[in-house]
């Protein structure tokens, strides 16, 4: 269901977005400093989910290596990177050019971690799960 999510919301919805002929980059910018706000808060209640089931039950450390890997990134993007994008969007939705490179490079490398990771991790899961009802 999370990666899910972030293929939906970080690799169609946001770039599909700003192809709108009627939506200016402001109001884009906007809307989406909301939804990724509010995506954020579901992802942490996710990772915290994740973390757990994972950690708290007998799971492998193949299993357990890339949920700590995407708990990592969100943690990153919670208090790192989301900060740095939503300030950056409030300087260009108030008309002035924001300084430096865009970090956007990295969210986007982030997502895309989480993401493999997110499927490794359900793949990973569905295995031990047959194995498991084999065995019994």
């Amino acid at each position: 269901m999370w990666a899910g999510m972030i293929a939906g919301i970080s690799f169609l919805e946001a770039p599909v977005k700003f192809t709108a002929p009627s939506l200016t980059l402001p109001i884009g910018l906007d809307v989406g400093r909301h939804v990724f706000g509010a995506f954020n808060k579901v992802e942490i209640v996710l990772g915290t989910i994740l973390m757990l089931i994972v950690f708290l039950g007998k799971s492998p450390w193949l299993l357990k290596l890339p949920c700590f890997l995407v708990v990592i990134l969100l943690i990153l993007e919670t208090f790192w990177l989301l900060p740095v994008l939503d300030r950056r969007a409030l300087i260009i939705i108030a008309g002035q050019s924001p300084e430096g490179p865009s970090p956007h490079t990295w969210y986007v490398v982030f997502e895309g971690v989480k993401l493999i990771s997110l499927i490794t991790i359900g793949s990973l899961g569905i295995r031990a799960i047959l194995a498991n009802s084999r065995d019994q």
